[in-house]
């Protein structure tokens, strides 16, 4: 199936910001809405924030709205989540996601609703 790929995570301090891509290995996802999620160490997949189809429409959760920001780039068949004033809690495995979504301009929030995930890429931020 097909498999998503994350890269640009690292080790930053509190602070910092790093940008992370997304892209579909030997597959274009231009025609999938795009989400990304992360996961704590001993805690749940949590939904952080996604992109429509068109790449017009994104929505964050509240505790990273104001310092991510997300874009897509269809001619490089890439998403990037940029994360500025990164906080000891945003500490995660950052996984991408790709689903048909409903409408153009739609943003899926669920993870039921994504067909293509990603190996996850390591962010971890220091104090």
């Amino acid at each position: 199936q097909v498999q998503m790929v994350e890269s640009g995570g690292g080790l930053v301090q509190a602070g910092d910001s790093l940008r992370l891509s997304c892209g579909a290995s030997g597959r274009t996802f231009s025609g999938y809405a795009v989400g990304w999620f992360r996961q704590a160490p001993g805690l749940e997949r949590e939904f952080v924030g996604g992109i429509s189809k068109s790449g017009h429409s994104t929505y964050f959760v509240d505790s990273v709205k104001g310092r991510f920001t997300m874009y897509r780039d269809n001619a490089k068949n890439t998403v990037y989540l940029q994360m500025n004033s990164l906080k000891p809690e945003d500490t995660a495995v950052y996984y991408c996601a790709a689903g048909p979504g409903a409408t153009w301009v739609a943003v899926i929030r669920t993870s039921s609703e994504y067909d293509y995930w990603g190996q996850g890429t390591q962010v971890t931020v220091s104090l």
